[in-house]
Formats: C-alpha cells, sequence, structure tokens
C-alpha cells in the first residue's frame, strides 16, 4: 500500500526525534562553542579543503544517540534527518570515521569539552536560570565491557569494580555537582569505580555556594582535610539504619525525621541529569577504553543535557 492508500505525509510529519533535533538546533549557542574550537582548527595546505567547524561539531553532538564513529559515519548516509541537523545537502561527500575521530582527538588535545560546557552554562547564567547558592553532588556508575574477548585479552586497566547492594559492578563512575535550585550541572568528574565517593567531593563543588548537599555515602566529609577551605555548610543524609531506628512519635525523632525528607526533595535535583543522559540520550554504557576520553564525552552530554533540560525557558526568551 502507498501512503496515498493510508492517508499519510510521511514527508511532512515530523519525529519525536525531528522535534528534539529542532529543539536543540535552537537553544545551543553554536557561536560560543565554535569560538572556542576556532583557534585550534587545523589548516589544510594542500588537498581537499576541511569540513566546516559547525558541521564536524554538530556532527559529534549528534553523537548523543550512542553512536560510535563507525556508526555515526553509516548514520550520516543513511539518515536523511542526520544530514540535515549536520548541514550536509547530500551524500557526495560525508565526514568519514577518520574525520570524526579527528575532531574528537582535537577536543580532547586542547580540553575543549570542559570549556564547553562551562560556555554553556555561561549562557544559562546570563538568563538567569543558573544560581549559585546551593550545590547538590551525587556519583552514577557507568559500565564499562567486562569480557576479555577482544584483541588485547584483557579489560580496560582504568575501569574497575566495585560492589553496590548485592551487586557487583563494573566500570567508571560519573561524578556531577547540580545546581540546587535548577538541577543544571556545573562540575563533571569522572573516576573508576572503586574510588570513595567522599575523597571526591571537594572536587565537585565551585566554592561559591553556602550550601551543600550530599547522600549518606558522603558522610564525615566536613572534617576532611581537601573541605576546610571551602565556605559551605554541608548537608549529608542520615545513614539508612540510624534514620530507621528513629522514635519518630517522639517530638525530636519527628522534626529529624521532617528534616530528612526536606534534604531528599532538594537532593532530588541531581538525579533529573542522570536521567537525561542515560534514558533521553541512551548513555548506559562507556564508548571508549580509558577514563579521559569518557570523562570529556561526560562533558559534553552534560552540556546538551542542560540545554535539554532549560530548552522551555530558553525557547520562550527566543520568541519573546
Amino acid at each position: 500500500m502507498t501512503q496515498q492508500d493510508l492517508g499519510l505525509s510521511l514527508s511532512t510529519r515530523r519525529t519525536r526525534k525531528a522535534l528534539f533535533l529542532d529543539e536543540m538546533n535552537l537553544v545551543v549557542p553554536w557561536t560560543e562553542l565554535l569560538s572556542l574550537i576556532a583557534p585550534h582548527a587545523p589548516r589544510a595546505k594542500t588537498g581537499r579543503p576541511p569540513f566546516e567547524l559547525v558541521t564536524m561539531l554538530r556532527i559529534h553532538f549528534l553523537q548523543w544517540f550512542g553512536l560510535s564513529d563507525l556508526a555515526m559515519e553509516e548514520a550520516m548516509f543513511e539518515t536523511t534527518l542526520y544530514r540535515e541537523f549536520a548541514g550536509l545537502s547530500s551524500v557526495q561527500r560525508i565526514p568519514d570515521r577518520v574525520s570524526i575521530l579527528r575532531f574528537r582527538h582535537l577536543l580532547k588535545e586542547h580540553q575543549l569539552a570542559p570549556q564547553m560546557l562551562a560556555a554553556v552554562n555561561a549562557t544559562l547564567a546570563d538568563k538567569g536560570l543558573m544560581l549559585r547558592q546551593g550545590t547538590v553532588v551525587d556519583a552514577t556508575l557507568i559500565a564499562a565491557p567486562s569480557s576479555t574477548k577482544n584483541k588485547d585479552g584483557e579489560r580496560d586497566p582504568e575501569m574497575h569494580q566495585t560492589k553496590k547492594g548485592k551487586q557487583w559492578h563494573f566500570g567508571m563512575k560519573c561524578r556531577i555537582g547540580v545546581d540546587a535550585d535548577s538541577g543544571l550541572v556545573h562540575t563533571v568528574v569522572g573516576t573508576a569505580a572503586n574510588v570513595n565517593d567522599v575523597t571526591q567531593a571537594s572536587a565537585l563543588v565551585h566554592g561559591e555556594e553556602t550550601d551543600v548537599f550530599a547522600d549518606a555515602g558522603y558522610q564525615g566529609v566536613a572534617k576532611r582535610e581537601e573541605v576546610k577551605d571551602i565556605k559551605a555548610n554541608w548537608h549529608v543524609a542520615m545513614r539508612p539504619g540510624k534514620r530507621r531506628a528513629l522514635d519518630k512519635g517522639s517530638p525530636m525523632g519527628a522534626v529529624l525525621e521532617q528534616l530528612e525528607h526536606v534534604k531528599a526533595r532538594i537532593r532530588a535535583k541531581v538525579e533529573h541529569p542522570f536521567r537525561v543522559i542515560k534514558r533521553q540520550f541512551g548513555h548506559m554504557k562507556v564508548r571508549y577504553r580509558g577514563l579521559a576520553k569518557n570523562t570529556d564525552q561526560l562533558h559534553t552530554l552534560f552540556a546538551l543535557s542542560n540545554l535539554w533540560m532549560a530548552r522551555c525557558r530558553l525557547l520562550q526568551g527566543l520568541q519573546a
């Protein structure tokens, strides 16, 4: 049956992915990001001219759909939607996997991924979408391949295993510091999965906040040497066993229980960016070997997640 027989007009219908790309195209601060990359871009003296930086940056962002360099190259040939987003009008000349790899290496060599996150946050702060009085810190596990059936015959040496509850996990930990008001990420740190959370708390604050909120895994953080220069009040959740033992019928127990509820509501903001990168962007497993490459990718993903979470207010500003 043809499209006409079904009464469909597939050429004009916008899918959810198309709408997602339309919105991201409007809210990404392309000019600011390209100004960071332009001073480091190579200049070809012979041969074919290089692709435009904006094209390579758009393709790099398209990899938020969980696409490797090879998969991204193939998707550019197969998917018209991706070519439209990248600004490529035909399939006559499309960046191959090597070009995509070189662009990613360019960003890594000059530490541009953290700078892009900072540039996005500066744009959001200028629009009044980020405050600096409070921070929520937390971490999540990102799985890595545990199989040794590869050409090296071993797992990634920079990844480690850790036990959460009764389950063992192999991979890395993604740690973030989040604005307590908006839930937008301002700091990203990547470590092996077996690194204790409390040892990384000082790296997740920007230093200007007055209050920091964390779960029970950060118990004792205020006594650590590396946080003594941080002039902030640490609000750490009570350990679950101690909380269950509270006498909630007593005045003091009721107050402490209510206080834990308040802290939990504030800490919930940190779960939203994790949901976006894992569910919206599908980043459930690491894509590369080594912590540095995967941490760079996390900086990019959280910059995009900030824009995604703030897109409604940003689009309202554009329409005003």
